[in-house]
């Protein structure tokens, strides 16, 4: 395949198809080929699958205008009309004229191990699905509007195929990296908290149907669901097009960049802070405020913040800030400065430490699902031993109970 691509094949996994078919590197792409079905459990005919795969992960002036909407019509699409005449030929392509083809023959019928990462294999299954739709197409156009369709559909690049991510610096800037692995952790897992688990929901549900939403804090004792409601409502909502991009207070002089690089993304994206607070003297904050309102440049409709914190006003106080008598003129002021922070969030959800009938209830749920056949007095005497052992009642002191028993059962099985 010597006519190169023009708006696909940014990536270099094309050129093992390419490869296959011109008779270079064929051990090298067979390889290639291989370990990606066995990464994304792809399965069948996985150089169609492989080539699904590539174009899932393509960015380019094509597949992001279609992410928005179908696009018929334009440069762009006649540009992409051409790849896809090129595409198609390489999705189609005989090998049975190919010296190669009892080793090509075995990535035709391919059946791979599978792989224990269920985000991969949910990305393999995404390419699979593609490519038995480019299966049915007749010629290039019907190609290209199948490719636009899942595009429309699903979505493009990583921000289509990944629900969370993480800010990590590089050199003097950042990158936006896909978190890979991610909890499988739903609502039913979190026992209890139903309040605040309906308002949570109910401004995600808002902020995903295009409606207006406020930013959410939630605060509260440590070990209470606040960070599992989040994962909860990620998993929840990911396949309306949430997405999450963590980042940390250290981080937030990138909060403007990173809010521009996803503000034309198709997606509603929630920027995530896990376990929120500040020192007195610590002045990142500043940057937060900024960007949460009073700009000058107003926060794109498709970003909401969203924080965890154990502090309710996010800034440490200190009981000097309650003394009126201080060498600061304004002292109001600059108390009024720390606590403006919490208020920018327009919703502020609380998760108190349960008490002791809830933690035992939260001890029975987590059992059961564990699948622990243990006597309900006996299973409640260890666990209010373990929690006094562990720092007190908590829902995460419940789990850490409920995995250290599950672990010692399975021994003595």
């Amino acid at each position: 395949m010597k006519k190169e691509l023009v708006f696909f094949g940014r990536y270099d996994g094309y050129k093992n198809v390419s490869d296959l078919i011109d008779g270079e590197n064929i051990a090298q792409a067979v390889y290639n080929i291989g370990a990606a079905a066995e990464r994304y459990s792809l399965g069948g005919n996985v150089i169609k699958a492989y080539l699904s795969l590539l174009m899932i992960y393509d960015e380019n002036p094509f597949s992001l205008s279609c992410e928005k909407s179908s696009m018929q019509k334009g440069g762009a699409y006649s540009l992409a009309l051409e790849d896809a005449a090129v595409l198609r030929r390489m999705f189609f392509y005989d090998y049975s004229g190919s010296e190669y083809k009892s080793v090509i023959e075995k990535l035709e019928s391919y059946q791979s191990c599978g792989s224990n990462d269920t985000s991969d294999s949910q990305i393999g299954a995404m390419a699979c699905a593609l490519a038995s739709e480019l299966e049915k197409t007749a010629d290039e156009k019907e190609f290209l509007s199948a490719l636009a369709l899942f595009y429309q559909r699903c979505g493009v690049g990583v921000f289509g195929i990944n629900k969370a991510f993480v800010v990590k610096e590089k050199g003097d800037g950042f990158k936006i990296e896909p978190v890979t692995k991610f909890s499988d952790v739903t609502f039913d897992d979190l026992w209890g908290y139903e309040n605040q688990k309906k308002q949570l929901c109910a401004n995600t549900e808002d902020f995903v149907s295009g409606r207006s939403a406020n930013n959410v804090l939630l605060y509260g004792a440590a070990g209470t669901g606040k960070s599992t409601s989040i994962k909860a409502m990620l998993n929840q909502y990911w396949s309306r097009g949430l997405r999450i991009i963590d980042i940390n207070k250290y981080q937030f002089r990138y909060l403007t960049a990173v809010i521009d690089e996803v503000k034309n993304r198709n997606y509603h994206f929630i920027i995530y802070i896990d376990d929120l607070s500040f020192e007195d003297f610590e002045i990142e904050y500043k940057y937060l405020k900024s960007v949460i309102e009073g700009g000058i440049q107003p926060k794109p409709s498709n970003v909401l913040i969203y924080a965890t914190s154990n502090r309710r006003h996010l800034i440490k106080e200190s009981w000097s800030d309650r003394d009126d008598m201080q060498a600061d003129v304004h002292h109001s002021d600059t108390v009024q400065e720390k606590l403006s922070l919490a208020e920018r969030f327009g919703v502020a959800i609380s998760f108190m430490r349960p008490v002791q009938d809830e933690y035992q209830q939260i001890v029975l749920h987590l059992a059961k699902r564990a699948g622990l056949n243990i006597p309900d007095n006996e299973l409640l005497d260890m666990a209010r031993v373990w929690e006094l052992r562990h720092g007190g009642m908590s829902g995460r002191i419940a789990r850490q109970f409920i995995d250290s028993l599950s672990s010692r059962v399975e021994k003595e099985d």
